[in-house]
């Protein structure tokens, strides 16, 4: 059984051509897992909730015996879904118009996986100096804005 295993996400979107990416790093022991993709027709939120579910997805294929992460995000708004669960839950996950509420697809995954793991969410401020505790942070901002640009610069 491994301990606790950390992740770090981050997601990026350019909002105009709607295309996003996200990326994760997973340390496990001495080893450093870097997962990344892109996606179209999107917006920061679902790449900030795809950081984070395809990390705990990739743990539970290949390290089946976990059940301790801790989460490393700088988005408010992954971590705070956690505080509304039962809310959302509770109004069948529609606003108080009774519309689905926006990434209810990804909202729903991300509130499973975290009922059957143990994850320890940590709120990093974003674009901080490079030190020891944010180069992971650092990391993964910096490859999910590279891979955005580097998709727009593909429609000019």
């Amino acid at each position: 059984m491994h301990p606790t295993i950390i992740i770090y996400t981050d997601g990026s979107c350019h909002t105009q051509q709607q295309i996003g990416a996200w990326s994760s790093i997973i340390l496990v022991d001495d080893e450093k897992i870097s997962l990344s993709g892109i996606e179209t027709n999107t917006t920061h939120q679902r790449m900030e909730l795809l950081a984070v579910i395809n990390a705990i997805e990739y743990i539970q294929n290949h390290f089946k015996t976990t059940t301790n992460i801790q989460l490393n995000s700088d988005s408010q708004y992954v971590i705070g879904l956690l505080a509304r669960a039962e809310k959302l839950a509770a109004k069948n996950y529609q606003t108080k118009k009774g519309n689905d509420i926006a990434n209810e697809d990804l909202v729903k995954k991300w509130l499973y996986l975290n009922s059957i793991f143990t994850i320890e969410c940590i709120k990093i401020k974003a674009h901080q100096p490079l030190s020891e505790a944010t180069k992971y942070n650092i990391e993964v901002d910096k490859l999910s804005r590279k891979l955005v640009r580097d998709e727009i610069s593909k429609l000019q």
